[in-house]
């Protein structure tokens, strides 16, 4: 009787492996991508403080839903507010110092008709004297005096009228000033009134009454009442194999085990360098009432699919296209077409049918 050593044994044993066949099958397979993310609400933004100060009154709620400019904050404005009175008091007076009722521009008027009929009598006064000195009357000194006079007139004249129409001219440049003063204070002192930038609906409040804002801080988070989207991140592996329109199921932390259905609505062109992904929106295709926003969410975007397509396991296969068969009762080895992969599955295009017997070595 041949005797087998230990040793001999368990090396016979390890290298016996256990084959298993298995035929093709018939059934349904997708092909996804993985993603994942977090439900937004759509136009969802951040309002920002625009000065420094104390929120003196907390005009909105949670879940509140305001209108376009509607006053969501207000910040001590005691200093803005006297700059504005200020400004529009220099404005209502600049808007006085050039209308008809001007005091300013009446004196300057007044000068100016003066100035002229002084030099209509002083001109006249000249050319009487001179045609009396054509006919042999009067003395050329007096014509001479006379001249002299209706020089200065009209001088005086035309100063009084230059007056007038530069002080017009500075008065309308000091108005313009004025009112641009008003308008930059109207806006400092709108700045300590925090609005809505659009309709939608209150989501977030982070100050309270009696606390500090610093510029550009955050204070609300607003966005649409009702619309939402969903934003994924894709890797950059994936994200050719994407077009808008595909289908996703998606489940989200706060809902469970829930399926939701959404398609992709946009694909953003540049990738995340931090982590390396792409952003993908979709938005919900099916009939639901998401109350909630920044929930994370999984997904699956599918990509492909197939009804009744022939499938085999994917560890089946001994290479990336071929398989070991049984035929005969002989094993070989043949190359097979593939389709859609799976994390499990691959689809078959060519090389085997359902009869075929497949080899599946378990280790």
């Amino acid at each position: 009787m041949i005797k087998f050593s230990p040793f001999f044994l368990l090396i016979f044993v390890a290298s016996c492996k256990h084959e298993t066949s298995i035929h093709p099958e018939r059934k349904n397979i997708v092909e996804t991508v993985y993603a994942s993310g977090k439900i937004i609400a759509e136009n969802e933004y951040n309002l920002y403080a625009l000065s420094n100060g104390t929120v003196i009154k907390k005009l909105a709620k949670e879940g509140d839903s305001v209108t376009r400019g509607q006053v969501i904050y207000v910040v001590n404005n005691d200093a803005p507010a006297a700059k504005l009175d200020a400004a529009r008091s220099n404005f209502e007076n600049a808007q006085s110092n050039v209308s008809d009722q001007s005091r300013v521009l009446k004196d300057l008027k007044l000068s100016m008709q003066n100035a002229e009929t002084r030099y209509a009598n002083d001109s006249l006064q000249y050319i009487r004297l001179k045609k009396l000195m054509e006919e042999g009357i009067g003395t050329q000194n007096n014509l001479d005096n006379a001249r002299s006079t209706s020089l200065i007139s009209e001088n005086q004249k035309k100063s009084a009228e230059e007056k007038y129409y530069s002080t017009i001219s500075d008065l309308k440049v000091t108005l313009q000033n004025a009112k641009s003063q008003l308008a930059g204070a109207k806006t400092d002192l709108d700045n300590y009134f925090i609005r809505s930038e659009g309709n939608g609906r209150v989501y977030q409040m982070m100050k309270e009454q009696g606390e500090a804002v610093k510029l550009n801080d955050a204070v609300a988070l607003l966005g649409d009442a009702n619309k939402r989207i969903i934003r994924l991140a894709v890797d950059q592996q994936d994200v050719s194999r994407l077009k808008t329109g595909q289908e996703v199921l998606l489940k989200a932390d706060v809902t469970g085990n829930t399926i939701y259905k959404a398609v992709i609505s946009k694909i953003y062109p540049t990738m995340n360098e931090v982590d390396q992904t792409f952003r993908v929106d979709a938005v919900f295709s099916d009939n639901n009432d998401q109350h909630y926003i920044h929930s994370s969410v999984e997904a699956n975007i599918i990509i492909q699919k197939k009804e009744n397509a022939l499938i085999i396991p994917r560890e089946a296969l001994t290479t990336t296209d071929s398989v070991q068969i049984k035929e005969d009762g002989k094993i070989k080895t043949v190359a097979v077409k593939t389709g859609i992969r799976t994390l499990n599955d691959v689809e078959i295009t060519g090389g085997l049918d359902e009869k075929s017997t497949i080899l599946l070595q378990q280790k």
